[in-house]
């Protein structure tokens, strides 16, 4: 025994192929405005405060720890710790935050 289409029955699934098309994109559009692009976005405000160090500016790491800037290279810098003046050299990508910019002091 046979299957056969009519017209309308091929109509049918043509159009069900074309709104999971359509269901897809929608499905992927939302996955980069809602995720993908405030990722980006927030990606850009880091690496920009990153590279906007200047010595003097204080600090705090990704761990945790408080200093001020006392010198920068290309890819680390080096912050001065407590009282005791403790330098410690860290990447640049382990900054957190800028607490108070040096021209603020």
């Amino acid at each position: 025994m046979q299957l056969f289409l009519t017209d309308a029955a091929a109509g049918n699934a043509g159009a069900q192929g074309v709104a999971t098309i359509v269901m897809l994109v929608a499905m992927v559009a939302i996955f980069y405005f809602f995720m993908y692009r405030p990722q980006k976005k927030q990606e850009k405000e880091a690496n920009d405060m990153r590279n906007s160090l200047k010595v003097g500016d204080e600090i705090t790491t990704i761990g945790g720890i408080i200093g001020k800037v006392v010198s920068i290279k290309e890819e680390t810098c080096m912050i001065e710790t407590g009282r005791d003046g403790t330098k410690i050299r860290i990447l640049k990508n382990a900054v957190k935050s800028i607490d108070v910019k040096a021209e603020d002091c």
